[in-house]
């Protein structure tokens, strides 16, 4: 492959073009523009810069990143990025990790349904967690959740849900105290399952007769209002999967999660082995099996692989990153606060970015020769060869 380890782009290199004509009319712009972008990813069409190093004399050629959201080599610096944001968000509580997952019936006509369908997914595990965290038989108070949408299995499979991070306690109605949960205890699973369950239905019934959904294919028949209601019905009495964990191990255990799945892609490029005649090969884990069993390898037709990959690119800005209750960006500010001075925490410092510190560490230079450590300098820059954008194609169904 010339490389020294598999990547997703490479994939898309070798086997995109010929998928691409073959699947004209059936892949949409957005998941042509990520094919496009992972393809371009740090190489020389998307432009860059020669480096050059004082030290040693050692030159370097660097090409830019394609910064795309669904590129598994670009979302390690944003990650970082967002975890530097959050940290001053961090409370000193407990936080528990929690996930709400849809039935298949329904992850499968999400696919062709995302933007409505993640967003009540998000809008109900949300109004969840405050509601059950508001009733004074569980806690009685106001707490912060951040939560993060994954579309995918293991295997590339679509599977929608979400990770929730949510503050062990929160405040009173009042504002007048900080409750915390008992240890150990966050909210009852049975309990939250089954107003996610119900509040979901509800919403997803309203936006079918809002006309909102969309369905294809196998699902085409559901336009029609009595079969979709018999089709919905048995969705109420099936076990709905909502989990909460143990809490995490203080705030620094919080960040290094989070650091893991707030910008997590489909599949990273450390997960694939090999592309050979036999196809894409790549690690996954089997959440079925138990023990050392779980740890196994598959291989697909690198157009199979291609079009997995592809389920999983968001409707063009859609935000996979949500803050609800006291973290809410309307309010944040002004319940962090609140929050920290009923539990005796300093404030977090304001750093005037406008005054300077001669005493001050020095900043680390962006660029750092690899032969002999010492700073180097841009000498030259060079611009992309054109936009990232997908050639036109007739819209049908995904």
């Amino acid at each position: 492959m010339g490389h020294l380890a598999l990547e997703v782009a490479d994939i898309f290199r070798t086997h995109g073009p010929a998928w691409r004509q073959n699947q004209q009319g059936h892949l949409s712009l957005g998941q042509l523009k990520v094919m496009s972008a992972i393809e371009q990813c740090r190489s020389a069409a998307l432009g860059g810069h020669v480096l050059h190093c004082d030290g040693c004399g050692h030159d370097q050629v660097a090409y830019n990143s394609c910064r795309n959201r669904h590129c598994p080599k670009c979302q390690d610096s944003a990650a970082k990025r967002w975890l530097q944001d959050r940290q001053a968000d961090l409370l000193p509580v407990d936080y528990y990790h929690v996930v709400f997952t849809l039935p298949a019936p329904i992850s499968a006509i999400a696919y062709y349904n995302k933007a409505v369908i993640y967003r009540l997914l998000f809008e109900v595990a949300a109004e969840t967690l405050s509601t059950i965290a508001a009733d004074p038989k569980h806690l009685g108070a106001q707490i912060a959740v951040t939560l993060v949408l994954h579309t995918w299995g293991s295997a590339l499979t679509h599977h929608p849900h979400v990770h929730g991070i949510a503050s062990g306690g929160g405040l009173s109605p009042d504002g007048q105290r900080w409750v915390a949960c008992k240890p150990g205890f966050f909210l009852p699973v049975r309990v939250l399952s089954r107003l996610f369950r119900r509040r979901f239905l509800e919403e997803l019934g309203a936006a079918y007769r809002a006309g909102e959904l969309q369905f294809f294919g196998e699902y085409a028949e559901l336009a029609d209002a009595k079969t979709f209601a018999k089709w919905l019905a048995p969705m109420s009495k099936c076990e709905w999967v909502v989990y909460a964990k143990r809490p995490f191990a203080g705030p620094a255990a919080v960040l290094a999660y989070l650091s893991r799945y707030t910008h997590r892609v489909a599949i990273s490029n450390s997960r694939l082995i090999s592309m050979d005649e036999a196809g894409v090969t790549f690690r996954w884990k089997d959440y079925r099996a138990k023990g050392k069993t779980r740890h196994k390898t598959m291989t697909l037709e690198p157009q199979e692989f291609m079009r997995r990959f592809l389920l999983h690119v968001l409707p063009s800005g859609f935000h996979r990153i949500r803050h609800y209750g006291l973290i809410a960006n309307n309010v944040r500010k002004e319940k962090l606060a609140l929050a920290r001075e009923l539990l005796q925490v300093a404030p977090v410092a304001v750093v005037d970015q406008t005054v300077t510190d001669a005493c001050a560490e020095p900043v680390r230079p962006s660029f750092v020769c690899t032969h002999c450590g010492a700073p180097m300098i841009i000498v030259q820059t060079f611009l992309r060869t054109q936009a990232i954008r997908a050639p036109p194609t007739a819209q049908g169904p995904p």
